[in-house]
């Protein structure tokens, strides 16, 4: 029974001291677990904090964007805000160019043409204040952004070709905006 005794004393001894390396083996590998789990959370949130300072970064640059759109399209409007009034005055200014071509034969018809005349003036001077200006002379280079070449004409020494031999409906542009191209014929 001695024997019986010693053994499990001993057995506890050696047991005892196996389990000391094992309880340290397994603290050891659990602290080392807890360092790799804690390093993977500083990872992600690493991870996390750069996303979110991307996204800060993005909004901000849209906002950005959006401001200078905005500043944009507001230049714009205020450019082209009379377009819509010189595209309807138009047709007018055109009635009035066409009466001023019909000669006047007495003196009542001189009066209304002097009329006509000045009305036609203040238009055109309306039109210039705000940009408004007329495209298409004779002899002028043909600029398909500007004019519609509605004839060809054929060209001689005198008259190079594309260059516009006769307007027949002036243009006009609003600062660098086409309103109307001007319809005029071209020598080819």
């Amino acid at each position: 029974m001695s024997e019986e005794k010693q053994n499990p004393e001993e057995e506890l001894e050696a047991t005892g001291e196996e389990t000391g390396v094992d309880a340290e083996a397994q603290t050891t590998e659990s602290e080392e677990a807890e360092v790799e789990t804690d390093a993977d959370q500083i990872a992600n949130l690493k991870a996390k904090v750069a996303e979110a300072e991307d996204n800060y970064l993005r909004a901000h640059a849209e906002m950005q964007n959006m401001q200078s759109r905005y500043a944009k399209e507001q230049v714009q409007a205020v450019k082209f805000a009379n377009q819509k009034l010189a595209k309807s005055i138009l047709p007018a200014v055109d009635n009035l160019e066409r009466a001023l071509q019909v000669e006047a034969d007495d003196g009542a018809a001189e009066q209304i043409k002097t009329g006509v005349e000045m009305v036609y003036k203040t238009l055109i001077s309306a039109l210039e204040e705000h940009d408004v200006k007329a495209v298409g002379e004779i002899g002028e280079a043909f600029d398909p952004n500007f004019h519609q070449a509605i004839q060809s004409v054929p060209a001689d020494d005198d008259h190079p070709a594309d260059t516009i031999a006769t307007v027949l409906q002036k243009g006009y542009v609003l600062a660098d905006r086409v309103i109307r191209p001007a319809m005029v014929a071209v020598y080819n």
